[in-house]
């Protein structure tokens, strides 16, 4: 069981350290910009959103280790490729921004970022479904295909109270591991993923598990739970053809998004 430490942080605003950048936008991180602003307008589009709080980030190309995160006090229908703010793993604010990423993000998205290579995107979402999930003591069941998908590649991190507290960062990456999402109890959900798009993708399999679960509970009826054996087959279906997808539900979103409002790409 985890145990709650003194915040870090006296508020949720991250302290500002500004470094100069080292040169101009390249094309690759420009693509990564609009893809994480695109995310966060299909979150705002899809009502998974949370006034100006929770986060997405993702890590840039190069061996700076530097990631973007939205900045602290704007909704994500406002995020742009723009004003996305880039920091590195001591969360210094890279570039002249002006604005400053939210230290709770900085905790849960700067620990997973260190540790995790393969963690090109966290997307940490406070959903009703998310976090009514979270308060399950029992937490995901492998009740339908797609909750199947995270049989095995799930974890589990205990509430600790907000994170503003350096010192959870260990615990979060512990709780972690080499899975593809968390269950954040009693506060929401987290997904990883090698792409801005994969991690969405995971995010919305996840979403929909929970909400499945949730709706099924409320029946009241018995619950029908496959054999382990077609529980464990499913899985391997999904790691397998994981291994092959290139993305390619992340395309029709981001067309679906160009469609309404093509203004995060600025």
């Amino acid at each position: 069981m985890a145990t709650a430490t003194e915040s870090t942080y006296s508020s949720f605003e991250l302290p500002v350290t500004r470094i100069a950048d080292d040169g101009p936008m390249t094309d690759a991180e420009l693509a990564v910009r609009r893809d994480l602003a695109a995310a966060y307008r299909l979150c705002a589009l899809f009502g998974w959103d949370d006034l100006i709080y929770t986060h997405i980030s993702a890590r840039l190309p190069g061996p700076a280790h530097h990631f973007l995160v939205n900045p602290l006090g704007l909704g994500f229908e406002e995020i742009t490729a723009s004003n996305l703010v880039k920091i590195d793993l001591d969360g210094n604010v890279i570039g002249d921004s002006p604005h400053r990423p939210n230290a709770a993000g900085f905790v849960i998205h700067g620990a997973i970022h260190s540790a995790r290579q393969d963690a090109q995107c966290v997307m940490h979402l406070h959903t009703e479904a998310g976090m009514a999930l979270s308060t399950l003591e029992e937490g995901l069941l492998p009740l339908t295909q797609h909750a199947m998908r995270f049989h095995g590649r799930l974890g589990y991190h205990d509430y600790e109270g907000i994170a503003l507290s350096a010192d959870e960062k260990e615990r979060f990456v512990a709780d972690l591991g080499d899975s593809t999402a968390l269950i954040l109890r009693n506060h929401g959900t987290l997904t990883v993923g090698r792409s801005v798009g994969q991690a969405f993708t995971e995010t919305f399999y996840l979403e929909k598990s929970a909400r499945t679960q949730l709706l099924a509970l409320s029946t009241g009826r018995p619950l029908t739970v496959p054999p382990q054996e077609v529980i464990e087959l499913t899985v391997r279906q999904w790691v397998e053809d994981l291994g092959t997808s290139n993305d390619r539900e992340w395309p029709s979103l981001v067309r679906k998004l160009d469609r309404t409002d093509p203004s995060y790409r600025d």
